[in-house]
Formats: structure tokens, sequence, C-alpha cells
């Protein structure tokens, strides 16, 4: 039987190519033979009948051949519901790359596939834990979002494929999509986010975005907005932050370094009623010690007395806090009667350690078998476990099943809690100046190094020798030639101040102290060395009235300073004095030793670390604090006048504002609104410094410029800040820019360019839409 052949017009091709329900499967010039449910279709014209295009209905796959003079074309038809079967049984066996190409089929067939298809790929995607499939996943959302198919979407696996982007260190779109819940209202309990803040805090940007994101959610309960009576405020009210989300979220700013952001978190703590507990305590103790806030850190010292279920650990970080932060300020005497406090307060608890360690010194003799077997091998063991699981909780997620059974989100909330004692376990260890032995505070080598680097720095010897001896009668008594001040006079010595070293030596001796030869030798060969000898004269009469016999490298030091000045007699009678003595050859090496281990930057005790630290660290301004603490009192109670005062009194002073001083000044600009030229002016001074002095740009203070800048619609400024952000690979929450641009700025530039316009008004725009393109609304 001869085929019957017919015309297919242009516009029949492009009708059946376009139609979203077939597929072409093959072209070919030669005709074949079409079997199943399939038929010829003869006498096409170029309208496409619906007669033609009739095909079994009882297959679910449809093939149709249209024979042209060119060849044959072969179309088939899926059907969608056979299709997300397929997609079920792919993402159920995970083979995920098939899945994703059935999905494709889908997507270019029908759009997307049915909604319980839609969160079966989204949970399958999360619980491989794969970045790549994460990814996608999250691309899947966001192409719902963008049209208006968030319906497809539920709250539930959402929040599963948030945590898993969360878990793989992808905190943006992890707070993305916590954000999209919040904004259609499917609120997610804080039991459940707090487990993704906990997870994003481990990384710098994550971090910072969970501090925005507390922000943001917290707004929505500041002042009572929420009345909690009411039962459909019962969702929107177990979103609320609680204690633990805080927690997570200051712990991450210490870590990251973002201690004014904390600090904002702490201010509205009690504006939506959030009670503190033992760790928050002591995370605020932290943060008022980075950011300088003295007197509310003793305002909590009381809190902190009065606790009752605080750990050592604790007690010890925070009074490391208040120690530090009185070496911030230059108070020396409340940070050397600290330091003296702890030593006798040691003191007494040693003697009484002592008698009760007599009278339970038997029990324990008796009783040592019996708690070997009970403590030690729990002990060695748990430490192992907690580590292990540490690591499990990172590397892995529970299922699905398992995650949607736990309807009040139990074992994520356990899970926030165990990764934030990890992120204060990292606290702990930035712990340096006070150390615990048997729940006793005790100062470290390292609170003595910088007592006393600061001591000499002030110029303040007397009090510095003072100090030190006390210091040594409340600890355990040491020779006279391994004190602490002698440790100190000898790297005063070795740093060349010879000045500074005779006077707390003289200080030491006012003070009733005793030291040995060393100390004398080791400076009389440094003024001999500088060639001073009205000062090697008066160390020696010094010498003789403290009963102290130099030795014999000290007097060949003298005999060699001698015969350089041509003192014949002189270098005689020394020698005359050092054979009538019968001093012994041999000296006293041991300093020598000492000095060159230091010299190497070999550890030798105290002395080498406070040479390291004289050398290496920089003299801080205390100035600068107590005038950042005026500025930033005036800026939160809103009043700029006399801000602007105390910056400009601060100037004349010789402090250089800092980042923290801007910082204040243009958060209270911003929080009184309107200030936008006082903010630029700022801008300026804050460029000309970087240029000319060390100023530091750091992220806070350049993202509160960037907010100010765009609140107030000033783009050319606010591209100068994004320009040094991105060069200072600083992270940007662009997610937050979109949203205020298109809440104040919607409509800026949306017309036609007008025909004319001054250069000004062509740089504005041209900034904007600048602007708009770099947060993605172009």
């Amino acid at each position: 039987m001869r085929r019957s052949t017919a015309s297919v017009s242009p516009s029949f091709l492009s009708a059946l190519l376009s139609c979203r329900h077939f597929s072409v499967a093959r072209i070919c010039r030669c005709p074949s033979p079409v079997y199943g449910s399939h038929r010829w279709v003869c006498g096409i014209s170029d309208s496409l009948s619906n007669n033609t295009l009739n095909a079994s209905s009882s297959s679910p796959n449809r093939l149709m051949v249209f024979s042209t003079m060119a060849g044959t074309i072969l179309v088939q038809a899926r059907d969608p519901a056979k299709l997300n079967m397929e997609i079920l049984n792919a993402i159920d066996e995970r083979r995920y790359i098939d899945t994703w190409k059935l999905y494709e089929q889908h997507m270019h067939m029908e759009g997307f596939p049915r909604k319980s298809v839609v969160n079966r790929l989204l949970t399958g995607f999360a619980e491989s834990l794969d970045v790549k499939w994460l990814e996608k996943a999250y691309a899947m959302v966001e192409q719902a979002f963008e049209e208006s198919k968030q319906n497809l979407l539920e709250k539930e696996p959402l929040i599963y494929l948030s945590l898993g982007l969360a878990k793989c260190g992808l905190p943006v779109p992890a707070s993305t999509i916590l954000r999209k819940l919040v904004e259609t209202e499917q609120f997610p309990p804080v039991t459940a986010w707090s487990a993704i803040l906990a997870h994003m805090s481990q990384t710098a940007p994550g971090a910072y975005l969970a501090a925005e994101l507390i922000l943001e959610i917290g707004y929505l309960f500041q002042d009572g907005r929420v009345d909690p009576r009411k039962k459909s405020n019962a969702p929107l009210i177990a979103m609320k932050p609680n204690t633990t989300a805080f927690n997570i979220a200051l712990a991450g700013c210490l870590l990251f370094c973002t201690t004014r952001k904390a600090e904002q978190l702490l201010d509205i703590m009690p504006r939506i009623c959030v009670k503190a507990d033992a760790n928050l305590l002591i995370v605020m103790a932290h943060i008022y010690e980075r950011n300088g806030r003295r007197e509310e850190l003793k305002k909590l010292r009381r809190h902190i007395d009065e606790a009752c279920n605080l750990t050592d650990i604790q007690f010890r970080q925070f009074y490391n806090c208040l120690l530090t932060c009185h070496l911030k300020f230059g108070d020396l005497d409340s940070a050397s009667n600290m330091v003296l406090e702890m030593l006798r307060k040691a003191k007494d608890a040693r003697n009484s350690l002592a008698v009760a360690t007599l009278v339970l010194e038997t029990a324990r003799n008796d009783n040592r078998a019996f708690t070997a077997r009970i403590s030690g091998p729990n002990l060695s063991q748990n430490e192992p476990e907690g580590s292990h699981k540490d690591r499990l909780i990172e590397h892995q997620i529970i299922s699905y099943d398992e995650f949607s059974r736990d309807r009040n989100f139990v074992k994520l909330g356990n899970e926030a809690k165990e990764v934030l004692l990890s992120l204060l376990a990292k606290l702990q260890t930035q712990v340096e100046l006070i150390t615990t032995e048997h729940g006793i505070l005790q100062p470290t080598e390292k609170i003595y190094v910088k007592l006393v680097k600061a001591f000499l720095e002030a110029g303040k010897l007397k009090d510095l020798a003072r100090f030190l001896i006390k210091a040594e009668k409340e600890d355990s008594p040491v020779s006279n030639d391994d004190s602490a001040l002698v440790h100190v006079i000898k790297s005063c010595i070795s740093l060349g101040w010879l000045d500074q070293a005779h006077d707390l030596l003289d200080e030491m001796h006012f003070a009733g102290g005793r030291t040995g030869s060393s100390v004398y030798a080791s400076l009389l060969k440094a003024y001999c060395k500088a060639n001073r000898l009205r000062e090697v004269t008066s160390l020696l009469r010094d010498a003789q009235k403290a009963g102290i016999q130099l030795d014999s490298s000290c007097y060949d030091t003298l005999i060699q300073s001698q015969v350089l000045r041509q003192d014949t007699q002189g270098a005689l009678d020394l020698f005359k004095e050092m054979k009538e003595a019968k001093i012994p050859r041999g000296g006293n090496p041991e300093f020598e030793q000492l000095v060159e281990g230091c010299a190497g930057n070999a550890e030798a005790g105290l002395m080498a670390k406070l040479l390291r630290e004289i050398r290496e660290g920089q003299k801080l301004d205390s100035g600068v604090h107590d005038w950042n603490n005026v500025i930033h009192f005036f800026c939160k109670k809103r009043l700029m006048a006399d801000a602007e005062k105390a910056l400009a009194k601060m100037r004349s002073l010789g402090h250089t504002p800092n980042a923290q001083t801007f910082h204040s000044m243009v958060t209270g600009y911003a929080a009184i609104g309107g200030k936008y030229i006082e903010v630029t002016e700022l801008w300026g001074e804050m460029k000309s410094l970087a240029s000319s002095a060390p100023m530091k740009f750091d992220q806070e203070l350049l993202d509160s410029l960037l907010y100010t800048f765009m609140r107030g619609g000033f783009f050319v400024r606010a591209n100068e800040v994004v320009d040094m952000m991105e060069k200072g690979n600083m992270f940007i929450d662009k997610y937050k820019y979109r949203t205020l641009y298109l809440k104040y700025h919607k409509t800026l530039y949306k017309g036609k360019t007008p025909k004319f316009q001054t250069e000004s008004q062509l740089k504005k725009r041209e900034a904007a839409l600048s602007f708009k393109k770099w947060i993605g609304l172009c």
C-alpha cells in the first residue's frame, strides 16, 4: 500500500513543537514502521485538527508521527501522573541525578509537580547533606517564590531544608528560607529555628545573619505588640526568641568579633521580656568587656556574686573580663587590688585545705579503690564520647520521617543546646589572666606581665614595687633572686631601661624587700657598657649598704671600664679590693643564660613573657575608652548635640576616634533619622583618618553606614561603602538591603529617563540604578 504524504506548513510545526504536552522524539528522512499507540496522520493543513491529533487513551506515553515530504516527525507525550511517580521512586532510592532529570522534564511539560512531590524533593535533597543537591533544592524554593507558587511549599519541609543548609555551611540560603517563612506567616517555632541558628553561628557570615534574624524576629514582639491571650497568636508566640536563641547568637558574635551587634541584641532583650540564665550572664560579661562597658560590668558583678548555679569556669570568665576591663581603662589600682584579693583568698583556702586534707586522709585511703572504680572509667570515657557526639551533630541530620514525627521539635531544641555548649567552650579558651585550682581563683603569669607593663608605661614604679612585694608575701615565698620584682628589674635592664631598673631596686629596698647579687651585677655591667660612671658609683655604694658582695665578673667589668678611661690607679684599686675580699672566679652565669634565651625568643618564664609583651604589644590609650563610653551614653539616649560636643572634646584632648566611636555616632544619627548630612561628614572624616592613621574599618561600622546612606537615598555614598566592604571581603546581607530598598525606594527612578537633567541628577540616578542592580532588583 502506498503511503500518503501531506505538506506541513511552518506554522503547524511551530505550534506542534511549542506544545508543552509533546516532545520531539525523532526526526528521520526515511519513514519507518511505527508500532504501539500511534498512527499515521494524513492530509494535515496549516491548522492542527483535533481529530487528527487523537491518540489511544489507554497508553500513558503517546507517540505521534507526522509524515512530510522532508521526513517523519515522531512526537512523544508523557503522562504527568506517571512522571510524578517516577520522581518519587527516584528520590526514595536516592538516585539524585535521575530525580533531577525527571524533575526538569516535568518542569518542561507541566511546570512544578504536585505539592507532595515538590516537598518530597526538598526533604530528599536535604537528607543527602550534599551541597550540590541542597543548592538545587534552594533554587526550587526561589523559583516557586518568583512564580508566586509558594503555596506549593509546606512549613516543615522548608524548616528541614534550612537545617540542612545551615549544617553544610550555607547560612545565607538557610536564613533566607527562615525569612520567607516569617514573611508568609508560616511561623517556625523557636525550638526549630534556634537549631538552625546554632549551626549558622559557626561561620562569620552565619553569626552575623543569626544576630540579624533575632533582631528582625524580636522586633515583632517588642513592647507587648503581640497579645498572648489570643489563640490566633499561638503560632506567632511559639516563634518568639528565647534565652537559648539569644545565647547562640551572642556567642557567635563574640567568636567572630561583632560585639557591637551583640550589644544591640542585649538592648532588645528586656523589651521582649527574655530573662538571663547563668550562661547569658557570662556572655554579657564578655560583650561588656570587649566593648569597654566597665560600669555595666560592675553592675553585673552583683548578679554574678548572688547567682547560685555558676561553675568555677564561669566565675573565672567573669573575673577575667572585669580584670581586662580595668587594664583597658588604665585603672591599675583596681586591677592590682583584684590580684591581691585573689592571692589572699587562695592562701586562706590553701591553709583550710591543708587542715581538711589531714582530717580526711584516712577516709580517702580506705575508699581509694572504691572511688577509682566508680569515677575513673567514667571520666576516661565521657570526654571522647562528647567530642564524637559533636562531630556527629555537625555531619549528620535526622531523617525527615523522624523529624516530622517530633511535632514539638524537641530533638532540634536539644541539638541547639548541645551546639551552644560547644560555642561556649570556645569562649572559655580565651581566658588568659585567671585560672582556677581546686575551685579557687588565682592569677596567671599573663596578668603579672600586663600589670607590670602598664605600671612601667604609666611611670608608677613605686606602686609597682609595692604591688609585687605584697603579691610575694601573699603567694608562696621564693628566693631573693627568683622573685617577680627581680624578674621585672632584669627585664628593664634587658630593654635598656636602666633608670627604671635602678628606681625599682631602690623602691624594693625602701619597702623592705631583699635581693641577691645578680641584679646588682647585671645593672652594674649595663651602666659600665653605657659609660655611666656616676650611676656606677651610686650603685656600688647601695650594694655595700645592702651588704651585697659582687662577683668576679662585676669586678672584671669595672676594671675594664677604668682601663678604657686610662685610670690605671682606679683599676689597680679595684683589683686589690677583689683580692682582699677573696672573691671566687666563675661569676653568675644563670642570668646570662636567661638573657640569651630571651633574646632568642625562647621561653624563659615571667621575664621572657614580659619582654615579649613590651616589645610586641601596643600601648593602650585608656582615654579613648573613657570618651567612647561617654559618646555611647549620649547616642543611646539620642542626645546627639551632647555627643557631638563630647566628640569635639575628645579630639581636642588628642585622642583619635576609632571605629567604635564612629559606630556610636552613626547609629545615634540613624536612630533619630534625617541626619544624613552629618553622617556624610563623618564618613569623610573616617576616610581621611584611614589614609593618615591606622584606623580600621570593621564590618559593623561599614554596615551601619550602608544602612544609613541607603535609608536616606544617598546611593553615591552607599556605593562607596559597598566597594570598601567588598575589597575587604566583608559579608553584606543583600537580602536585608533588598527588602529595605523595596520598602523605602520601590518607585524611585522607575519612569523614563528625563530628557533634561543636570550632571548631579544624572550621577544620582546612575548611582541608584547601580545599587539596585547590586542587590538584584534589575
